[in-house]
């Protein structure tokens, strides 16, 4: 923190020395739910002696959040207990909610200031992005620039509050103009109707979305450090002020209140959540009859799948030096995921972890110019951090 002798305000520096994204794996964890919850009923449904289970008999308390969701949380307090652990953390900061609604709506909060200013459009550009699904409602054109449209017009007694305005693109924006909806509509009644609807639709609705944020502000409260917070629109309002391209790394640094941002110029550590192996030792078909079965035991001579090791091959047709993530068999000849593919068939003795697996996966990516220019796949390539995921024709059996 400095202060400005000239005008007495507190200039906040935000000094980059590390980049880190951490890429969650609610989806699989979904998706494994959901087949799981289909094989058991199929098999109620096939006996007539196993009664078919009725009710959801889960904890639905207050704070409870579904596994998928739960996974967020615990593997970014993880995170942050690790980098405790290698570094003095004094402070955390979080981006609460994708975009401040209390502020929006009452003016009391700071000032018409708010209200009027450029921090204020951010924060409702946000909702609305977020509300509309970030396409035109007229056309449900995407990737297109898109407008502010005030449903009932303002020059006919419109107001600017969030449950009048919508999104358009330039060529509907313009050709709607100050017509009222409904007649613009009038050849499209299911639209209408949507739209009206979509209208209805209170801000407490989109709490709902922000429910995750709030369970994982009180986890990282737990950790004794400060927290404090700020919303998706400031993160954003930062970032384009201090002209900063946009990566969810990037937009780490811009969150809460910060004046500059130095040296953020810098390769981003990229975390994939893998997973530390399947319960299920069975492998089943499309029809969901078993094709193979795994072993019994996790670790083949010293080995489990997910280590990274290298492989020094001195003589057969796979001669050379390979590194990279290994996939055990219960025969001793492991598959090596490496950043070119998958060599398979390497015997164990030829191997040597360099890294025991944590249930992460590694990959150092190539940093961003001042343009936000992607990354060259060359330059992510050279890292000896890559981890490959774990779709690439790998055995996934731990």
């Amino acid at each position: 923190v400095k202060i400005d002798p000239d005008t007495g305000e507190v200039v906040t520096t935000t000094h980059v020395l590390n980049l880190f994204d951490l890429v969650h794996r609610s989806r699989q964890i979904s998706e494994a739910l959901t087949a799981r919850r289909q094989m058991h009923r199929r098999r109620r449904g096939n006996f007539r002696y196993r009664a078919p289970r009725f009710l959801n008999r889960g904890n639905k308390d207050r704070g409870w959040l579904a596994p998928s969701l739960q996974h967020r949380i615990d593997t970014t307090l993880s995170w942050v207990v690790r980098f405790q652990r290698w570094a003095p953390v004094t402070a955390l900061c979080q981006e609460l909610v994708r975009f401040d609604m209390q502020k929006m709506e009452s003016s009391d909060i700071s000032g018409v200031e708010y209200q009027q200013g450029t921090l204020a459009g951010y924060e409702l550009r946000e909702y609305l992005l977020e509300k509309w699904g970030r396409k035109c409602v007229y056309c449900d054109a995407k990737d297109v620039p898109l407008n502010l449209d005030h449903v009932h017009a303002k020059s006919k007694g419109g107001f600017n509050r969030a449950s009048n305005l919508t999104l358009s693109c330039v060529p509907c924006n313009t050709k709607k103009s100050a017509r009222d909806v409904k007649e613009f509509l009038a050849r499209d009644p299911a639209r209408l109707a949507r739209l009206v609807g979509q209208l209805k639709r209170p801000l407490a609705d989109a709490a709902a979305v922000n429910a995750t944020r709030w369970a994982l502000l009180t986890a990282l409260k737990t950790t004794g450090l400060p927290v404090t917070t700020g919303s998706g629109g400031l993160t954003k309002f930062n970032r384009a002020r201090l002209a900063i391209p946009k990566t969810h790394a990037l937009d780490a640094a811009c969150v809460g209140a910060v004046d500059v941002v130095d040296a953020w110029r810098k390769p981003t550590l990229s975390i994939k959540c893998a997973g530390r192996g399947c319960y299920q030792r069975t492998r089943l078909d499309g029809f969901g009859f078993p094709r193979g079965y795994l072993m019994r035991q996790k670790a083949v001579n010293g080995f489990r799948t997910g280590d990274m090791a290298k492989a020094i091959v001195t003589k057969g047709i796979k001669i050379g030096v390979y590194v990279g993530r290994i996939a055990v068999r219960k025969s001793g000849s492991f598959n090596i995921q490496t950043t070119k593919g998958v060599i398979q068939g390497i015997w164990h003795k030829h191997c040597k972890v360099t890294q025991r697996a944590d249930g992460y996966g590694y990959l150092l990516v190539a940093k961003m110019d001042v343009i936000g220019t992607p990354p060259k796949a060359k330059s992510a390539l050279r890292s000896t951090l890559c981890l490959p995921g774990l779709n690439a024709e790998v055995s996934r059996a731990n």
